[in-house]
């Protein structure tokens, strides 16, 4: 009969001096996610298969995922005038003339429709 793993993350959490609600902020999980995780209730089929990833590949945890960072607002050059939008979209910028200048009419003309 195989044997249930008893996960070691109460033993770990209070090695670290963390309450089951300081972890749970710091994992980014609920408080009962981590009683069920600690009980053994749920969440231990996902640790053991993270293990046998790294046993498999021969890598730690943190060699599993690769991070990238985020784009975040300031790194993002913005745009400052219409101009550089219709650059940035690839789109030519249309030249308005002064409507008085060009000899028009101040109202604005209907669309034709034809049936």
């Amino acid at each position: 009969m195989k044997q249930k793993p008893k996960p070691r993350i109460a033993l770990l959490r209070e090695k670290a001096g963390l309450t089951q609600l300081e972890l749970s902020r710091l994992v980014g999980v609920t408080e009962s996610t981590i009683q069920n995780w600690e009980s053994g209730r749920t969440g231990t089929e996902h640790i053991e298969r993270i293990i046998r990833f790294c046993k498999a590949l021969n890598c730690q945890v943190d060699d599993l995922i690769d991070y990238k960072d985020e784009l975040t607002e300031e790194s993002v050059t913005k745009p400052t005038s219409l101009s550089e939008i219709h650059h940035l979209l690839g789109t030519e910028e249309a030249t308005f003339v002064n409507s008085s200048e060009a000899g028009f009419s101040q109202q604005p003309k209907a669309p034709e429709i034809s049936f």
